[in-house]
């Protein structure tokens, strides 16, 4: 089954590049590209893809904005489709901001093929960070301890073997990594990750890992 994949960037050399690099894949296919927020935001409502690759500084709608909408939308159209947002290194203030927007996962954009085609798959499949040396960086970087809730006091709201779970993901350990730490079947995993997200709440991998940052429960 083929992953569809929309590319949101003001700079054209850029979306061509993705394009060409995807293209190349037998099952990714690019079913539209946009060059400013509106576009996108647009896009994903017509073509309803797999995946959004969707640049921070674009024209008319930034991509944090153009994120927030979607993941707002709360409809058919846009509910399917996962968020990765395309950023550098100098502009890591804003990962955090793209979190909270709802965003599934970060792509470097100097990171390379390889990383990008990880970055499309995983977001579909939701078994991983992107990139866990990029995303546990970035995410150490800009998480700050909660006032209202830190350390133990974040961590008592999860049983022991969440909380083990948890701090695994926080280091990008994909599921089936985590499994074979913990000498635990990949449906466990599975089950204590959806128990979490419905105790923290979050809404993917990368609200979790940030929940664990932000609170100091891996540090």
């Amino acid at each position: 089954m083929s992953v569809s994949v929309v590319i949101a960037d003001d700079q054209e050399m850029v979306r061509m590049g993705f394009r060409l690099i995807l293209e190349g894949q037998d099952d990714i296919s690019v079913v539209g590209e946009a060059s400013d927020g509106v576009e996108a935001v647009e896009a994903v409502h017509r073509l309803r893809p797999d995946v959004c690759l969707m640049d921070i500084r674009m024209p008319r709608l930034d991509g944090l904005e153009a994120t927030r909408r979607l993941r707002q939308a709360q409809s058919a159209a846009t509910d399917g489709t996962k968020v990765v947002i395309l950023t550098t290194f100098d502009m890591d203030e804003y990962v955090y901001g793209a979190i909270r927007a709802g965003a599934s996962g970060f792509v470097v954009k100097n990171s390379g093929p390889r990383l990008l085609i990880e970055a499309v798959h995983a977001a579909v499949s939701g078994d991983s960070l992107i990139s866990p040396s990029v995303t546990v960086r970035l995410l150490k970087h800009l998480s700050k301890p909660s006032r209202a809730e830190t350390g133990a006091a974040a961590a008592r709201r999860l049983t022991p073997q969440e909380l083990k779970v948890v701090s695994l993901v926080a280091r990008g350990h994909t599921n089936n990594e985590i499994a074979e730490r913990l000498t635990l079947s990949l449906s466990t995993i599975k089950s204590h990750l959806s128990r979490v997200q419905d105790k923290l709440p979050a809404r993917n991998r990368v609200e979790i890992a940030a929940w664990a940052w932000e609170h100091g429960v891996v540090g």
